[in-house]
């Protein structure tokens, strides 16, 4: 199998899009990726011939749509090697993942107990936490990281204690492209007890994850950044952990028996998927992971490691120019900032030359307080971009530095 970008964009109907005179030059992945025609052929089919509830009926819609629903789930197992299909449990999205976690197993957690994330998460890494220790009585402790965005892992064995019951860390940081040690995290809470959840979000959809050969607890991501849809996700979870937490949600599906008296709860995956699903959302994710599981994951990992090196080089080039990230392992993830210009101003010009990337502090305000800074400008890469469209966005930020100078 060979990668061949050219073949890999003609999938891709949106990258045809003209943003005025200027074609469509998609640099904000971090943010939300595109979608391959299979997956949005598979949106339609589902409404046009399938539409159906599932789990409940016995008439063939809903019999069709249980089936597909439940494939999907096992479409993901098999990407991400989880052991049981019913370790895979369908979320509305990463937050969403991180936040049945924290109130489920959060529920198992005592005063004075701790949890231990990073200085560079997403707010949706850190919010639920805050909440929870405040809830509990939780002690909330942080992985520093240096200049270049790297966590000092030097500090990890002061940070982990007996008292610590879970690690919670991005895999890939969204706002700097650092890719973290993950393996050597777990490895050493694993040490002392602790339990992990790697935040996936920015991860599966530049390399594989192996859930079974990391020995993670918990792994979550979004359907939205792995070609999929929005408003879906997963949760991958242990089997015996995902028995001990109690469910995160009350409703219909979740449930084995209720009566005015008493509830007895479903097992799993249902206990943690109350109510009516994103019916086709799970279906479309399972899509997008069997269309990525079909692609060249090497090649696509070359050629995204090739547009950051270059990307990197001409950005470099430009007066003035400081990038905010320049850890030795990062994906395909720059941030920056430009002396004497404004991040949403240089975003507002590129927009107006076709150029779509993401402005602002992307969610990570403790990063943004490090550096001392309000935001950055991050362009963000798949493998569906192109050197070619790099050279433009290069053309059209200087345009944008001369009209702000």
């Amino acid at each position: 199998m060979s990668f061949d970008v050219n073949n890999i964009r003609k999938q891709f109907p949106i990258l045809q899009t003209k943003i005025g005179k200027y074609p469509l030059i998609y640099f904000d992945n971090g943010a939300t990726s595109q979608k391959p025609q299979s997956v949005i052929d598979c949106i339609n089919t589902y409404y046009e011939t399938e539409n159906a509830n599932i789990h409940r009926g016995v008439h063939h819609l809903s019999q069709v749509s249980t089936e597909n629903y439940e494939e999907a789930r096992k479409t993901i197992q098999a990407y991400i090697n989880a052991k049981k299909d019913y370790e895979v449990i369908f979320t509305q999205g990463t937050t969403d993942g991180i936040n049945l976690v924290a109130s489920s197993f959060g529920k198992l957690l005592n005063a004075g107990d701790e949890i231990l994330i990073s200085q560079m998460e997403h707010h949706s890494n850190i919010v639920p936490w805050q909440m929870l220790a405040e809830e509990r009585g939780l002690v909330l402790k942080y992985i520093p990281m240096n200049e270049a965005g790297e966590l000092i892992l030097d500090q990890l064995g002061e940070l982990l204690t007996e008292k610590t019951k879970l690690v919670s860390v991005t895999h890939i940081s969204n706002a700097l492209g650092t890719i973290n040690p993950i393996a050597e995290i777990i490895e050493a809470a694993h040490k002392v007890g602790a339990k992990v959840l790697i935040d996936g979000a920015q991860s599966l959809q530049h390399m594989q994850i192996d859930v079974q050969q990391l020995d993670c607890d918990f792994l979550v991501f979004s359907g939205h950044k792995v070609f999929g849809p929005t408003g879906v996700g997963v949760l991958y979870g242990k089997e015996e952990l995902l028995n001990e937490m109690p469910p995160y949600r009350g409703g219909g599906d979740m449930i084995k028996t209720v009566t005015l008296e008493k509830t007895t709860y479903n097992g799993l995956p249902h206990k943690f998927e109350a109510g009516t699903p994103n019916i086709i959302g799970g279906i479309a994710f399972g899509k997008a992971i069997e269309w990525l599981a079909e692609q060249d994951l090497k090649g696509i990992k070359q050629h995204e490691d090739e547009l950051l090196a270059y990307a990197t080089e001409k950005l470099n080039e430009i007066e003035g120019m400081r990038i905010y990230g320049t850890a030795a392992e990062k994906g395909s993830t720059i941030s920056f900032l430009i002396e004497g210009t404004h991040p949403y101003d240089v975003g507002t010009l590129l927009n107006q030359q076709g150029v779509a990337v993401r402005t602002g502090h992307h969610c990570t305000q403790p990063i943004m307080d490090f550096y001392k800074i309000p935001g950055t400008i991050r362009a963000s890469f798949s493998f569906y971009n192109t050197k070619e469209e790099i050279d433009q966005f290069i053309i059209a930020l200087k345009k944008a530095v001369t009209m702000l100078s």
